[in-house]
């Protein structure tokens, strides 16, 4: 990599190709703190290693979250504007009170209901592909898991849970073509995608202001934080927050884990002969997949870290696709296995910011590969997967299989 040139991690084709698991060791190995420049004089860095993610995210004192999990220039604006508003934007004391207030939506007893929900779609979804002979996995069989998740948790019906799915995959997938008409200027485009899905929950918000429930909603409208309640924006962006990371994690890593399997065929028959080691293959399809690439932090103060100096305000990523393959953590992490213990991916995060939906997101995929297992059935793909077009989001968008 070093006769390459600079390293640019926002470059999606850099992860559209895969180049960027090469570039990730290089940079483990000779420059773990690394500073990416920005075309307009500005820059980042990144944090590479599993050390130095971990330690990142457990300094929650020294790095906020209050500009925004994503890169400026892949996302919104430099600032976000759901600082300090959204649960994945805020620090402390705010963040503990407002995931005070979002917790019951996701508890234990939720998270049962999400799963009664998601078995009945998934054995549904598996019936008719199996009895077609195929299907596409991305779009037919892997998004009823977040499905039945937003059906419970929002309160809303099944093509209302599909639509809010699309919704959110078209704002995620703001640079895909497949997605959205990628001409124009993005922030205006990307303007208008939020604006669409806030409309979606200005409805919601509306029927439930009538008729409260138990759902995420109502709870958020009759929260109260510092002794405030919460304006609708607030609403719809924590509404925003619970959608997109159910939507993404669940759907995507489902992709990952079964193309996996296909292309670890020995695997595939070790989980067959021993369906008990299904809980280990699933952390192992988290760690694989990384499908959250990254999340990003600012520093508050100036800190050294491995002889490099932060300065206070410098925007730091934490690549959790790269911790995840870290050989010092991982031996042998280039290595699909379903029986690798200990298997402590970053996959969900760490720390005050740990995924809230990760119980929910852990049952999903569950059921869904308990479900695929008892059939017996193995897998071809009928064409190459075709990858979303980020690098934040490492997701399948299109996966054909054949059923044998």
């Amino acid at each position: 990599m070093s006769g390459a040139g600079p390293i640019d991690l926002t470059d999606t084709e850099l992860f559209l190709t895969g180049k960027h698991t090469e570039a990730f060791a290089w940079l483990r190995a000779t420059e773990p703190v690394y500073w990416n420049h920005a075309t307009d004089g500005t820059g980042f860095w990144a944090l590479t290693t599993y050390s130095d993610v971990l330690w990142a995210y457990r300094e929650h004192a020294l790095f906020g979250s209050e500009r925004g999990a994503i890169l400026g220039g892949s996302f919104r604006s430099a600032e976000d504007t759901a600082g300090g508003r959204m649960l994945v934007a805020t620090d402390l004391p705010r963040h503990r009170l407002l995931k005070r207030e979002i917790h019951p939506a996701l508890a234990a007893p939720v998270v049962a209901r999400i799963g009664a929900t998601v078995r009945e779609l998934v054995d549904r979804a598996v019936e008719r592909a199996v009895a077609h002979g195929g299907a596409d996995f991305a779009t037919e069989i892997a998004t009823e898991l977040p499905a039945g998740a937003l059906m419970v948790v929002m309160g809303i019906g099944y093509d209302d849970a599909h639509h809010l799915i699309r919704l959110t995959r078209r704002m995620v997938g703001f640079q895909d073509e497949s997605f959205v008409d990628t001409g124009g200027e993005q922030r205006l485009r990307l303007a208008w995608l939020q604006a669409e899905i806030f409309e979606f929950f200005s409805d919601l918000v509306a029927t439930r202001r009538r008729q409260p429930g138990d759902d995420l909603i109502s709870l958020l409208l009759r929260a109260e934080v510092n002794g405030r309640r919460l304006t609708e924006e607030e609403i719809y962006y924590n509404c925003l927050n619970v959608a997109v990371g159910g939507n993404e994690t669940s759907s995507y890593t489902a992709c990952t884990g079964l193309r996996a399997l296909i292309e670890h065929p020995t695997e595939y028959e070790r989980l067959l002969a021993a369906p008990q080691l299904l809980p280990g293959a699933i952390e192992e399809m988290l760690r694989w997949s990384s499908t959250n690439a990254y999340v990003q932090r600012v520093a508050k103060q100036d800190v050294e870290r491995g002889g490099v100096r932060i300065r206070e305000g410098d925007s730091v990523t934490l690549w959790n696709i790269s911790a995840n393959h870290d050989e010092t953590q991982f031996p042998e992490a280039h290595r699909f296995d379903v029986t690798r213990t200990p298997n402590r991916h970053l996959s969900y995060g760490a720390g005050i910011h740990r995924c809230i939906g990760a119980p929910a997101a852990q049952l999903e995929l569950s059921l869904l590969f308990d479900r695929l297992l008892a059939t017996g059935a193995r897998f071809r793909l009928a064409e190459e997967p075709r990858r979303l077009r980020s690098n934040f989001i490492m997701g399948i968008t299109r996966m054909p299989l054949e059923i044998v």
